[in-house]
């Protein structure tokens, strides 16, 4: 018998590519347990298939930097209980301090949907019952016919998992410019935030005032501290954007449509922003 769960739940979150660098990433998740029934005619009771599965899924990748293990680009210390991770990619070094939360390890030499799937149904298989013989994943993006770009950030404020400096998501992007929709305007947004750390001004700092990285001198370097501990980061600033804002959904949405009529005031914009799928928020300038 197989049990199944469509769209169980939505995986954000970021990792690191040799050539690309820091990528914010949104996968869909699928679940198929296989199995015998159990004494209540069941494989799992659905209401423990979210329960127990989501739950592991946000224990051990959702909002954290997923790195592999087994990458020569990666090395890993502790120091003052927090985790040193240094990436040396092609867009240069990337290097955090954080709590060791904040990351997922996944054995393999990159990341991609199945060293994620096959790290998630090695971890959640053992906390299934006896008569599940098999757990299958299938992680999937969102199919987007419209535009869309790959964004990694921090919201030090959030007394979450977003506080993470180094979480993403991969999100659409909808501009319409005279209530018409905008496809150049769509186009010029997703290619300006293609795989881009979105800084927020207040989290930049001099080198001399991180304590655990050394930043090369064309990095940005960003640190704070949230209610999950201390959070350095240094990034190539050719990888990012710096907003005069906090990076929530709603502020990066006003960001957008404030540049856009700064630009052209004659004009009325609206911006459909979204965070991952199916989530966002809606700014606009008459």
């Amino acid at each position: 018998m197989i049990l199944f769960v469509r769209d169980l739940t939505v995986i954000d979150f970021s990792y690191l590519h040799r050539q690309r660098g820091m990528l914010g990433e949104s996968y869909i998740v699928d679940v198929e347990l296989h199995g015998a029934l159990d004494d209540t005619a069941m494989v799992f009771d659905f209401g423990k298939v979210k329960k127990v599965i989501k739950q592991a899924i946000d224990r051990l990748v959702d909002h954290k930097l997923a790195v592999a293990a087994d990458c020569p680009a990666f090395s890993q210390q502790v120091c003052d209980d927090l985790s040193i991770v240094r990436y040396q990619s092609e867009r240069g070094l990337i290097q955090l301090a954080c709590p060791a939360q904040a990351f997922a390890v996944i054995p393999g030499a990159e990341i991609n949907e199945a060293t994620v799937t096959a790290f998630l149904q090695q971890q959640i298989k053992p906390l299934l019952p006896a008569n599940v013989e098999q757990l299958v994943l299938t992680l999937r993006p969102e199919a987007i016919s419209g535009f869309y770009y790959h964004y990694s950030h921090g919201l030090k404020k959030h007394d979450g998992n977003c506080q993470r400096i180094a979480h993403g998501h991969r999100s659409t992007i909808q501009i319409y410019e005279n209530n018409m929709l905008a496809p150049k305007l769509n186009k010029l947004w997703a290619e300006r935030w293609q795989d881009i750390y979105l800084g927020t001004q207040s989290d930049l700092v001099v080198p001399q005032q991180l304590q655990h990285l050394t930043p090369a001198v064309t990095d940005y370097s960003f640190r704070y501290q949230a209610s999950q501990g201390w959070f350095e980061l240094c990034m190539p600033q050719a990888h990012c954007e710096i907003v005069p804002c906090d990076t929530t959904v709603e502020c990066l949405a006003d960001f957008i449509a404030d540049t856009l009529k700064a630009q052209n005031i004659k004009q009325t914009y609206k911006v459909v922003a979204y965070e991952g799928v199916g989530k966002g928020a809606v700014a606009v300038r008459p």
